[in-house]
């Protein structure tokens, strides 16, 4: 029950009650109700933005953000790790394999350079971990970048590495007769006296003398061209291509064990020792031919015999003898 209130009527002399219009009374009453609603959303306002008033909602962003945070920190450090790898990967490809096939050395600033032209970090941009966020992809995308580039350079050098051991394998690195089934080395490489006009003439490669029927070996892997005897003076013959400019001639022979077409590999016997066409005796003339042009086979055997053995055949080859052909 509220309160009764009086004022004194100096008039009367007496004490009156005190009527309060029911307008007014409705009037303070929306007044204070306005009043209390204003002030509780303001301090809810305020306190949905002080760190010591915390929604359910809020506890468990904050967590996700506190584990995104925690991820990005981990992977930092595994890029870290990578980059030591991939760091030890460039020095040795930098200072070995390119090295070892004369190719020049990738620098550091084509390896790790970034992105130039439009920023393409932009849509990381304006929220409250992009720098974080924009420093982590720029490092995944460098290091993708690197291992790109070392992708292409281990091609490159597997391309070289290929080329190069089928190059190994092509040159006729081998005596064509053993040196266990020779008579003797009869002429090399140069002017010599030809065995029927009695008149120097070139001597485009090396006779072996042996006896007929001795194994005549590919020098070196390769296609043969030819395995018969159209050429004039050469008889039996056989031609071998090798690549790279390398081609080798095996003249005089009894008989083929191959056939033109057929691929042959460095040691193969390909057929035997006679004395066809323009021949003073049994023996194999060996020729090598590199772009076309005629070398000296003596250069080229350095795959089956010792350096003993080398300058002795040296020493037979350079003495100006009469050719057997």
């Amino acid at each position: 029950m509220s309160k009764v209130k009086y004022y004194y009527d100096s008039e009367n002399l007496a004490y009156r009650k005190i009527k309060t219009r029911k307008a007014k009374k409705i009037g303070v009453v929306a007044l204070f109700l306005l009043a209390s609603a204003l002030f509780g959303f303001l301090s809810f306002f305020v306190l949905l933005n002080t760190p010591y008033f915390e929604t359910p909602k809020d506890r468990l962003q904050a967590r996700e953000i506190d584990n995104l945070k925690l991820n990005y920190a981990i992977l930092n450090k595994k890029m870290d790790q990578l980059n030591t790898v991939v760091d030890a990967i460039e020095d040795r490809d930098n200072n070995i394999y390119r090295v070892y096939f004369n190719k020049s050395a990738i620098p550091d600033e084509e390896r790790k350079s970034g992105f130039s032209g439009a920023n393409r970090y932009a849509v990381l941009e304006g929220y409250n971990n992009s720098e974080l966020v924009i420093n982590t992809t720029k490092r995944v995308d460098i290091l993708s970048k690197e291992l790109d580039v070392q992708s292409k350079s281990l091609d490159e050098i597997f391309k070289l590495a290929k080329a190069k051991n089928n190059l190994l394998s092509a040159i006729p690195a081998i005596q064509p007769v053993r040196n266990e089934n020779l008579k003797q080395m009869a002429s090399g490489f140069g002017y010599r006296s030809d065995p029927f006009t009695k008149v120097k003439k070139m001597h485009e490669g090396m006779d072996f003398t042996a006896k007929t029927g001795t194994p005549i070996y590919a020098t070196g892997d390769g296609l043969v061209a030819k395995s018969d005897n159209t050429a004039s003076g050469f008889g039996n013959h056989i031609v071998i291509r090798h690549g790279f400019g390398y081609e080798t001639l095996y003249a005089h022979l009894s008989k083929y064990k191959v056939r033109a077409g057929q691929r042959v590999k460095r040691g193969d016997v390909i057929g035997y020792v006679g004395s066809t066409g323009r021949s003073e005796g049994p023996h194999l003339h060996y020729e090598v031919h590199k772009d076309g042009k005629v070398v000296n086979p003596l250069n080229f055997y350095y795959g089956n015999i010792s350096a003993v053995e080398y300058v002795a055949i040296a020493q037979l080859a350079n003495q100006e003898n009469q050719s057997l052909d």
